[in-house]
């Protein structure tokens, strides 16, 4: 994928005239430009017209082009060059170059360069041109680099050159030659000649080529080459008379930069050292065409011309701007060509397009150039899976709009010509609803509210068509997810009117809505597309479309919910996904613990990226997490589908939904989403709005903090997870020149050069490789560096893809620090929605404050490493310093930790990779280019420092005492300052190594947590803090009294003290009242039942009493006595027997089951007492 820097809009440029200024300068221009049909000026004369002629200006005044003069001097193919002031005159067959300031900056693919070399070689140098003998065909970039020389150049037509002849047919007289001119600050130019070079080289490059529809040149370079010869010719022959007319354009506004190659006239085609003839420079191997990086990077031969016999076509191809013989490229960071090109052939030919990227919902209109069309082609493209019909718009140009797709990340982009095989072939990057540019947007927050009144719409108009005037309609559509397959359905016309991009809607209008089918629908988008596309756009049947990003629906179904639910509506919506949530299975537990401090968040980087609308670094609104500071997110989706988000307040601690609404929470759908995405709960953005944000809004947000809704969702269905048992991971880096820590923080220096295994692990569970590429440091002062330096990284885990970074060229670094290659295609970051890109297996992001690519950073589905697993230059992560130094083969290698040579020689090389995989090592993963291997790194007879801290060389500028007053104790410092002789190399190294040791002291360090100690309802708490020490003070807001423990301690074991008095809980006064007056009611009966019972008791007694009182006196009234047995505890144990008495002086007649005879015993009668009956409670 090219660095995405062109407009995302409509590629159909139109013709916007610039507003006159002042009434009377507007006046004289009139008149001047309508006394003749021809402008004359003797400074700058032409016999071609055109911008060849112009008339003089005043500088004081603003010049403004019309239409018609716009028009009239872009009808020519060739731009000015005049004789004699262009003619560079310095320019012969002896000395066939120079050199020249441009005096700004050019981007030329990928270098920046402000100076250039004009050749008589039909090309523009930017380095030193060679001068050694070259074999044919050329070769670039030079194999043989840095032995040989491999020079940058744009070449039209890289050949060896002499001057040549004008013939007797020619009409333009001008001397045979080089002409160069430079237009500089074309932006702040009001003369004729500035604004017409301007507007004619903006337009023609934006109609030239896709993707160049905002350019605008600040600065061009002309150069000419007319009438050139071929080197080599017979000198008795007419050899000087064939000869060759061409032009390249280069202009850039110091970012993008393009290039036109006009072929006017092209008699020959090669010199006689590549095999030409003498007389008309025919055979051989022609000229090369095309571009080279230098210094040994990249080239692009422009084929099918660039040293074949195809290049006599270079004349009548290309149609660039409908010239034939006019080809057009964008050359700042990479080339890209503009113009079709009928000799290729192939299954993969090179697809151009622009915009690279669009929502994955539909509707983004891509112009599309490679094939050459015909005004009745039929055109189809495939995006991924989806086939569409393309519309034709000129012969290097068509158009097509790319359908809804159910994918993330880059896929296939082909076309096919006349229902033919699909040859042509590019990488379309997908976007998620969420990351994708915002093209439609409210004006302000109010559609969050649930009453919000009228709201303003607002919309990139130009992204539809540069017509205002234009009619659009304006759709609101709808995501649920009922069964498994995922709806996004049209609900309503919300609006129709011009494409001004803007549009006032009134809640109002929408009040007698009835959608009744739609009211279960919590999750809306906001769809503008043309309304008669075809009236716009010649041939289009479906119309671009633009997409807002998820958004609540309250202000549109707030008034049915209500009439439906009642004025307690969101407590209904809120109570229906409470019920819905509960029948899903239980993903919480599954979910990646979140780090107890930010310290730690901000340094598990293989597992957290920031969360872009939360991000300290970023965007630090946090809207949705009101009092964060950041929040970080699961990198990848787990195997449920499920996501994490951890966010942290000021003082940098975790928040929780048991402490506010506002705190982070697991998701049930990850935001990424998670393959495939056709399916519910997996769809990217809106799956995770669904089911996680839009229920955050009719639960919290629209009714309260303290509502039931409310209460449930942050304690039940999206509870923070508290950090008790977060483990941090550990950390191995390498730095400098170079110096590595390894996970169990063993340091040492190892200058090995080629590529080398950092860190291996290969078991029947896990797979992951990371290996490095060391090169020689460059060279400093004094001569040669004997050291290295890390110049590259790759890294795969287990099926995932394979990334490798690199570090730019130092003269290649003004834009990117670094290039990063996914599955041997360069990736760019520049766009926001470009900043996180996920991959099989992977992620791979830049934090959204570095703009130059000097940081990227990489997340393995799998994780980094496994403990006791590890192997390489890293160590084995053991927690065990003294077994890191492993070789391939498992033995421990027998180094001395103090000797640098020893480490070099006896593990350091151990690990080194050759071009064949080893079982141990395994195979390089880097993308060898241009024909190079492992080995091409690999210098056996290098050969580093091993001292510690190098002697300063006796002539070196450096001292001792520099050095440590920069280096301090740091002896990595020390040897990279006194190695390289840079200061700012000594610095970095300095600042990285105390960084690191800060990340592993603090970032990742253990933290113990006494968990989640919830605020309570109507309440709050002193502190969020939850480590060892902390006390936890609570309170309650004003018409609230506190019940329960009031204080609460963390303990260095991480648990909470009991709470003695009981769980705090705020009271409101009334409750409370009524609470109190239970409780002494209860004290009172608590003292009053006993007392009762007691006197109840007694009662029962004293009638108990008297009953069997009575009794005895009727029993002795009628001759009976009472007798019965008796135990110890005061109850019968034998049966009571009911006899008569004896008459006086008589004997007891009868006993009754044996009992003894007390008759005649005294003690038996003195112990006689009246029959008592006893209860027993």
């Amino acid at each position: 994928m090219a660095a995405a820097r062109g407009s995302t809009g409509l590629a159909l440029a139109l013709l916007v005239l610039v507003v006159a200024v002042s009434g009377a300068t507007a006046r004289n221009r009139s008149r001047r430009q309508m006394g003749s049909g021809k402008i004359s000026n003797s400074y700058y004369s032409g016999p071609s017209g055109g911008l060849n002629s112009y008339d003089a200006w005043d500088d004081e005044e603003h010049y403004v082009i019309t239409e018609d003069r716009l028009n009239e001097i872009r009808s020519e193919m060739m731009y000015p060059y005049k004789d004699p002031n262009d003619y560079q005159k310095d320019i012969n067959d002896l000395t066939p170059q120079i050199d020249k300031k441009l005096n700004f900056r050019f981007p030329f693919y990928g270098f920046l360069f402000n100076y250039t070399w004009v050749s008589l070689h039909g090309f523009l140098g930017f380095s030193v041109p060679t001068s050694e003998p070259q074999t044919y065909p050329l070769t670039f970039p030079q194999p043989d680099w840095p032995v040989k020389n491999d020079p940058s150049f744009i070449g039209p037509f890289y050949s060896k050159c002499v001057m040549g002849e004008i013939g007797g047919e020619e009409t333009d007289t001008r001397r045979p030659g080089v002409y160069y001119r430079i237009e500089r600050d074309l932006y702040e130019r009001y003369d004729q000649f500035g604004v017409e070079l301007r507007e004619r080289a903006k337009w023609d490059i934006r109609e030239g080529i896709v993707g160049a529809e905002a350019f605008t040149p600040k600065h061009i370079v002309i150069t000419t080459w007319k009438n050139v010869s071929f080197n080599g010719g017979n000198s008795n022959s007419r050899a000087r008379r064939v000869t060759n007319t061409f032009q390249l354009m280069v202009a850039t506004d110091e970012v993008r930069s393009y290039a036109l190659f006009n072929y006017l006239h092209m008699g020959w085609t090669t010199h006689t050292e590549a095999g030409g003839d003498g007389n008309e420079g025919q055979g051989g191997i022609p000229a090369y065409v095309g571009f080279n990086a230098g210094n040994g990077t990249s080239a692009y031969p422009y084929t099918p011309y660039s040293q074949t016999m195809y290049i006599r076509d270079l004349t009548s191809t290309g149609m660039a701007n409908g010239f034939p013989g006019r080809h057009i490229f964008r050359i700042d960071e990479k080339i890209l060509a503009g113009n079709c090109r009928h000799e290729l052939y192939g299954s993969n030919l090179p697809l151009v397009f622009a915009p690279e990227q669009g929502n994955m919902l539909g509707g983004n209109l891509v112009n599309i150039s490679g094939p050459c069309f015909g005004p009745n082609t039929l055109v189809k493209c495939r995006f991924y899976d989806r086939e569409v019909e393309g519309v034709v718009r000129d012969t290097n140009t068509a158009f097509c709009v790319q359908p809804r797709l159910f994918a993330t990340g880059f896929v296939d982009i082909a076309v096919s010509l006349d229902g033919g095989p699909y040859y042509w072939k590019g990488q379309y990057y997908v976007e998620t609803p969420l990351t994708s540019a915002e093209t439609v947007m409210f004006a302000n927050d109010d559609y969050q509210l649930a009453e919000p009144g009228s709201l303003r719409l607002q919309w990139l108009w130009h992204n539809l068509t540069m017509d205002q005037s234009a009619k659009v309609t304006i759709s609101l559509y709808g995501y649920r997810e009922t069964t498994n397959t995922p709806e996004l359905v049209y609900i309503d016309t919300i609006a129709e009117g011009s494409n001004d991009g803007i549009q006032d809607i009134s809640t109002a209008d929408f009040m007698g809505n009835d959608n009744w089918d739609y009211l279960d629908i919590e999750v809306g988008l906001i769809h503008i597309n043309l309304t008669n596309p075809g009236t716009y756009l010649s041939g289009l049947k479906s119309s671009p479309t633009l997409w807002s990003r998820p958004v609540p629906l309250a202000w549109y179904f707030g008034p049915q919910w209500e009439r439906v639910y009642g004025s307690e509506w969101a407590a209904r919506v809120c109570n229906r996904w409470i019920e819905n949530d509960r029948n899903l299975k239980h993903f919480a537990g599954e979910v990646i613990r979140c780090p107890c401090r930010i310290e730690q968040a901000v340094a598990n980087k293989g597992l957290y990226v920031p969360d872009f609308d939360c991000d300290r670094d970023g965007n630090t609104a946090c809207d949705e997490h009101r009092g964060a500071i950041h929040c970080v997110r699961a990198g990848m989706v787990n195997n449920d589908g499920a996501g994490q988000q951890c966010c942290y307040d000021i003082d940098g601690y975790l928040m929780m939904t048991s402490d506010t609404m506002w705190g982070g929470n697991p998701h049930r759908a990850h935001n990424l989403g998670m393959r495939p995405f056709y399916e519910s709960n997996k769809m990217p953005s809106l799956s995770h709005w669904y089911h996680d944000v839009a229920p955050f809004y009719s639960c919290c947000r629209w009714q309260g903090e303290q509502s039931q809704g409310c209460t449930t969702y942050r304690f039940e269905r999206r509870a923070s997870q508290d950090c008790v048992g977060y483990q941090p991971p550990s950390a191995a880096t390498v730095f400098g020149d170079p110096h590595f820590y390894t996970f169990d923080d063993v340091q040492y220096t190892f200058n090995g050069k080629g590529e080398y295994v950092l860190t291996r692990v290969n078991t029947n569970r896990n797979q992951l490789d990371v290996q490095a590429r060391f090169e020689q440091a460059p060279d400093n002062e004094m001569g040669p560096v004997f050291a290295t330096q890390l110049t590259a990284i790759a890294a795969r885990d287990n099926f995932s893809t394979t990334v490798e970074i690199r570090l730019r060229p130092t003269e290649a670094q003004w834009r990117y620090k670094l290039n990063v290659l996914v599955n041997q295609k360069y990736l760019y970051f520049d766009r926001y929605p470009e900043k996180m890109q996920i991959f099989r297996g992977m992620l791979v992001y830049v934090p959204t404050y570095i703009h130059n690519q000097s940081q990227v950073i990489v997340l393995f589905q799998s994780g980094a490493g496994v403990e006791n697993q590890t192997k390489g230059l890293f160590g084995n992560w053991s927690n065990d310093p003294g077994d890191d130094f492993v070789l391939p083969d498992g033995t421990q290698a027998n180094v001395d930790i103090l000797n640098s040579e020893s480490i070099y020689e006896r593990f350091g090389l151990q690990w080194m990779l050759d071009d064949k995989e080893d079982p141990y090592r395994g195979g390089s993963l880097f993308y060898h280019e241009n024909g190079r291997s492992s080995s091409n790194y690999y210098d056996p007879d290098f050969l580093p420092e091993f001292e510690k801290t190098p002697d300063i060389p006796d002539n070196s500028t450096l001292d001792v005492e520099e050095v440590k007053r920069v280096c301090g104790s740091s002896y990595q410092c020390a040897y990279d300052f006194i190695m390289t002789e840079r200061r700012d190399v000594a610095v970095f190294t300095k600042f990285y190594q105390d960084e690191f040791v800060n990340i592993k002291s603090s970032g990742l360090e253990t933290i113990i947590s006494c968990g989640a100690l919830p605020t309570p309802q109507n309440g709050r708490k002193n502190t969020f803090a939850f480590t060892p020490g902390t006390m936890v003070k609570f309170e309650c807001d004003p018409g609230y009294i506190l019940v329960g423990e009031a204080r609460r301690w963390c303990y260095a074991s991480g648990d909470w003290n009991w709470p003695e008095d009981g769980e705090v809980n705020c009271m409101s006064e009334a409750q409370y009242k009524t609470m109190y007056v239970g409780i002494q009611a209860g004290i009172v009966f608590s003292i009053l039942i006993p007392i009762v019972a007691a006197l109840v008791c007694f009662g029962f007694h004293l009638k108990s009493q008297a009953d069997e009182m009575d009794r005895e006196t009727v029993g002795r009234h009628a001759g009976y006595n009472v007798a019965r047995g008796s135990s110890r505890s005061g109850t019968s144990s034998e049966p009571s027997t009911l006899v008569k008495a004896p008459p006086p002086g008589g004997r007891q007649q009868q006993q009754q089951f044996g009992a003894p005879n007390m008759d005649s015993s005294p003690r038996a009668e003195r112990h006689e007492m009246p029959v008592r009956y006893e209860s027993s409670y």
